[in-house]
């Protein structure tokens, strides 16, 4: 089969087509013929072992999952023998989490990490949601507990977790703030935002008025700046991804680090976000999904073996919600 595949870190360039042989299904998993993976800041994150310290968990010297990419969409073509609730033909969507091999044709999965793709999304939409709409969904609704009549704030609102944090927020039941740019102002209104915020213009966390949850999904702004967005006894989220600026030794860690440690002293909650995708956020985002509160936005769509450009597009800071491989 053909997939893309890295031996060393490094810059998109690394990353080549190459052909690997087919998986066979160990007896919890399912193989699936991909029709749709999509990018994350994660792939950009294992390309190059940035922040260097996420390389003591993802291979010292080279990446130890050589085929990159985490979520994809497809048909099953074959199942384990223990595998009991999907069937081949069925169609799906997964995150297969560390083990990565979603810029591929066919993928193998753990049956807990695979789910039935929403039926009012096309491959391309459902191979949008596992990750980043299952870190949407714990910020909001695990960790920030968001409840009706809640004042959320989504920094990064036209990322790829942001524009489905701001759906989710509003199908939760709160008045929603997004913060991003200039020209994604009009994208993140036309998502159910509120009020939306330009950063080039205005300095949200000096803004008036104060929220329930502030979920950072960029991690520029420092723990004193983000807590004075947030009620005297608020939620603050913290989960950045953000964008490749030359190389890190600890990147956005650092932010979160000393937002565990502030955490204990002070009157607001402050929840630094792990997400580990399962079977019941596949479920809860396919709920949401065929309801109509969740459609992912696709930015761009780019064939396997361009796979280099696109993750060249999305760390550059031009992607607005989310990329995808068609297959």
């Amino acid at each position: 089969m053909k997939a893309i595949v890295q031996d060393r870190y490094g810059p998109p360039e690394t990353l080549t087509l190459a052909d690997v042989p087919t998986p066979r299904p160990n007896p919890d998993e399912v193989l699936i013929r991909v029709e749709a993976a999509s990018l994350n800041a994660y792939d950009w994150h294992a390309m190059r072992g940035d922040p260097r310290m996420a390389r003591l968990a993802m291979g010292r010297a080279r990446p130890r999952a050589r085929i990159r990419g985490r979520d994809v969409a497809g048909q099953v073509e074959d199942v384990g023998a223990d595998v009991q609730g999907i069937r081949p033909g069925d169609a799906v969507f997964a995150d297969l989490g560390d083990a990565n091999g979603a810029f591929a044709e066919y993928a193998c999965v753990p049956e807990a990490l695979v789910a039935p793709r929403p039926a009012n999304l096309t491959p391309q939409q459902a191979a949008a949601l596992p990750l980043a709409g299952a870190t949407a969904l714990a910020g909001l609704r695990d960790a920030g507990q968001v409840e009706p009549g809640h004042r959320v704030l989504v920094n990064g609102a036209s990322g790829g977790v942001g524009t489905l944090a701001v759906q989710l927020a509003k199908a939760l039941g709160a008045t929603v703030t997004g913060v991003c740019s200039t020209r994604n102002v009009d994208l993140v209104r036309s998502l159910g935002a509120d009020h939306v915020v330009d950063y080039t213009r205005d300095d949200f966390t000096r803004a008036a008025g104060r929220h329930d949850v502030v979920f950072d999904l960029v991690g520029n702004r420092s723990l004193t700046a983000l807590r004075r967005a947030s009620t005297p006894t608020g939620t603050l989220v913290l989960s950045g991804g953000g964008v490749y600026r030359g190389g890190s030794l600890v990147g956005p860690v650092w932010l979160m680090a000393r937002g565990r440690l502030l955490a204990p002293l002070v009157r607001q909650r402050v929840v630094v976000l792990s997400t580990t995708p399962g079977r019941d956020h596949l479920d809860a985002l396919r709920a949401h999904a065929e309801a109509g509160h969740l459609t992912p936005v696709i930015d761009r769509a780019y064939p396997l073996h361009e796979v280099p450009e696109a993750i060249r597009y999305l760390e550059g800071e031009h992607a607005r919600a989310k990329v995808v491989i068609t297959l």
